[in-house]
């Protein structure tokens, strides 16, 4: 599991569906955060496919290297991506890209962004500050994201708090979820297509009269 969250039972698993051989257009969406905020539980979630994980159990060697702090209890971490899809329709597919959190593994994120069509900012409000260099990156690279606080059960925070600490911008969405439940992790995709409609209507121009 990515994140350290509550001892909560998860919800139960839907049965997996296969992809329909029909499916010919993939769009991808990247989710991207810090150490452990809950990406890889995140794409379990709402995959409806058994996902492609690469996790590796944590050891003492990484200590030295990867900050535990506030995930301590986290016995195992992605080392390359997580990988997840959901049919869209007969045609389209949703392909879901989860980003390694490590500082170490960052060379991989701009190669991850290429192609995509929007990402998932998923943020522990315990350890803000380890979102800003996602937040960066797709700033940088002009991607559309949402940002998405996962329930970990700490202090509360107010979205204008989050907003402030994140110098996040007022037409970037920001929602909370529980990346352990299906719906929850829908719901965050749903803001995220939301996002892109509004986006391309802005760009698109005016018809003339």
């Amino acid at each position: 599991m990515d994140s350290a969250i509550s001892d909560a039972s998860p919800e139960p698993r839907q049965p997996r569906q296969t992809l329909d051989s029909t499916a010919d257009n993939g769009l991808k969406i990247v989710i991207v955060g810090g150490f452990g905020v809950g990406k890889t539980t995140m794409v379990r979630s709402v995959s409806e496919i058994r996902p492609l994980n690469t996790e590796e159990t944590m050891t003492k060697a990484g200590e030295a290297v990867d900050d535990t702090a506030g995930v301590a209890a986290k016995t195992a971490t992605t080392v390359a991506f997580d990988f997840g899809r959901i049919t869209l329709d007969a045609r389209n597919v949703l392909y879901l890209f989860g980003a390694p959190g490590q500082e170490r593994f960052w060379f991989l994120w701009d190669r991850l962004f290429a192609g995509t069509l929007g990402a998932v900012v998923l943020v522990d409000t315990r350890r803000l500050a380890d979102s800003w260099y996602a937040i960066d990156r797709l700033e940088h690279h002009g991607t559309p994201f949402v940002v998405a606080c996962n329930d970990f059960g700490g202090p509360a925070h107010t979205p204008e708090d989050i907003r402030e600490a994140l110098d996040l911008p007022d037409e970037v969405p920001l929602v909370f979820c529980d990346a352990r439940s299906r719906e929850s992790g829908k719901h965050v995709l749903i803001s995220l297509v939301q996002h892109l409609q509004k986006a391309v209507l802005a760009k698109t121009p005016e018809p003339t009269p």
